[in-house]
């Protein structure tokens, strides 16, 4: 009984934070379906990586806030309807809403099938920018939990190692913690310039951060 109480205790304590939260209530007002928007917005607006015109791939899509963002910042006027200049390419296991603009494939990307009707898509062309917002589902044991993050990120570099452009720029989450170096190592052979970030729009209490890669090194190309 005393796991139970605790756990209501921490989920209305989660729902109170939640309901509070600035973002939430920005991406509510905004029509985002996610808070999550604003993190890509930040780590975009500091480091001006999607542009009008550019193939962009959104890895691990679902619900859609990352795509909703670029879809707006791919449109002329920024509106999240209408006129779009560039493509976006959203992949996930699970379902996602339609965002307009937006061609979604579910299915997993290490799969043939799924990366034959990605190569159909893309038509030839690399991406300039790869979003990866994939996260496992954590099970609250910490090493393996570290073993799930840190292979979902090396499925990323790997992505963007067969996808992007040379002078391309790939953005991951990650997690601080066991493994996290690694990564950053990872990242550093991989790309020419690395910045891990930490936008306001994650929580403080989260130990959720962001890895931006750009420019692949001359023998990470395929």
């Amino acid at each position: 009984m005393k796991v139970k109480t605790k756990s209501k205790k921490v989920n209305k304590a989660w729902l109170n934070d939640h309901v509070n939260d600035p973002y939430v209530k920005l991406a509510l007002k905004e029509g985002y379906r996610a808070r999550a928007a604003y993190k890509l917005k930040e780590i975009d607006e500091q480091l001006s990586l999607i542009k009008p015109g550019m193939l962009v791939v959104d890895l691990g899509s679902a619900p859609g806030a990352w795509s909703q963002y670029v879809r707006r910042k791919l449109s002329p006027q920024g509106a999240a309807v209408g006129e779009l200049d560039g493509t976006i390419v959203a992949l996930d296991l699970l379902p996602m809403e339609p965002v307009e603009g937006v061609t979604f494939l579910q299915g997993d990307f290490r799969e043939d099938e799924v990366l034959a009707r990605l190569a159909e898509v893309l038509a030839g062309r690399q991406a300039d920018v790869v979003v990866s917002d994939m996260a496992p589902n954590l099970s609250g044991i910490e090493s393996a939990d570290a073993a799930r993050i840190s292979h979902l990120v090396e499925l990323a570099v790997e992505f963007a190692q067969g996808h992007l452009k040379p002078d391309g720029a790939l953005v991951a989450k990650v997690f601080h913690g066991s493994g996290y170096s690694q990564l950053v190592k990872l990242f550093k052979e991989r790309f020419r310039v690395v910045k891990p970030l930490k936008p306001k729009a994650s929580r403080d209490k989260s130990a959720e951060n962001f890895l931006v890669g750009m420019g692949l090194k001359a023998q990470s190309r395929p």
